[in-house]
Order: C-alpha cells, then sequence, then structure tokens
C-alpha cells in the first residue's frame, strides 16, 4: 500500500557542490520544489566555492555546517570564528543551522553558546537499528535538556 506524505514534512538536502553548476538551473528547480511545499537543505557548507550572493538567491530553508568545521573548533581562534561567522550568516539570512559531526563536549558547548540550530554528531549516537532508536531517543533527549538548563 503506497501511503502519501504531506510534502511540508519533507526536506530535500542537497550538497553545496551540486548547487556550483549550472546555478541558474538549480534555482529553478529548486524554486519548484518549494512550490510543492518541502523543506530544503544545503549540506557541507562551507567546503565548495558557493557564492554568497547565490545562496541569498536559493530558496533553502537550512545551512548544515560541515563536520570538517566542527572538527576544528577549539583548535585555533580563526577555526572558531569560522564556525560562528556561518552561523550568525545563515541566521542573519533567516536559515536554520544544523552542525554535523558533533563529537565532544567542547563542540556541543561552542555550538549551544553561539545559538546553531541543530546538532548531529556521534556524541549523541551512531547509527543505529531501528529497534535500539526509542531508548536511546529517550536518553538523547535527557542529555540535550540537561544540557540547555546549563545556558
Amino acid at each position: 500500500m503506497i501511503q502519501k506524505i504531506d510534502a511540508a514534512n519533507l526536506e530535500l538536502e542537497i550538497t553545496e557542490s551540486a548547487t556550483v553548476e549550472e546555478p541558474v538551473y538549480i534555482v529553478r528547480v529548486l524554486e519548484n520544489l518549494k512550490a510543492l511545499g518541502l523543506s530544503i537543505s544545503i549540506d557541507d557548507f562551507g567546503t565548495q566555492y558557493s557564492s554568497l550572493s547565490r545562496l541569498a538567491e536559493m530558496p533553502i530553508d537550512t545551512l548544515k555546517i560541515d563536520m570538517h568545521f566542527v572538527h576544528r573548533i577549539g583548535h585555533t581562534p580563526k577555526d572558531n570564528a569560522i564556525v560562528r561567522a556561518i552561523i550568525r550568516m545563515a541566521h542573519s539570512l533567516d536559515l536554520r543551522v544544523i552542525s554535523e559531526g558533533v563529537e565532544t563536549a567542547e563542540q556541543l558547548d561552542y555550538l549551544t553558546l553561539n545559538h546553531s540550530d541543530e546538532l548531529q554528531g556521534f556524541l549523541y549516537s551512531k547509527p543505529l537499528p531501528a529497534d535500539e532508536f526509542e531508548s536511546k531517543f529517550k536518553e538523547i533527549n535527557h542529555l540535550i535538556y540537561s544540557h540547555i538548563d546549563r545556558y
């Protein structure tokens, strides 16, 4: 049996590299997908040669900061500044921010303090079979809310 899914419940992720070639065509395709009600996310942001002016023209909802930048948090002030700048730029464009590759408490603290909207990474969990997901989800929720309460 085929079940219909409301497009508003779907988010399409495209890599930043997919937006570099044929940018006019890509914007048209993304506009058509947005018209259907899908959310659009740019994955691996910061790894290619994305034009900031083109970023402002694209009908996207979310930027996902590439894990390379997240893993560099705490190495140098410049590394931290890049992550902070991506978050601030995205928010100033009314975009949500997802930070990928969160593996340490230091990264969690930095990204939380700098208002990353969502975090992904092995700090929370490695990929799980469906039957283990529910108990892990409850554990992660507890971790998140106890961490947020500190701020």
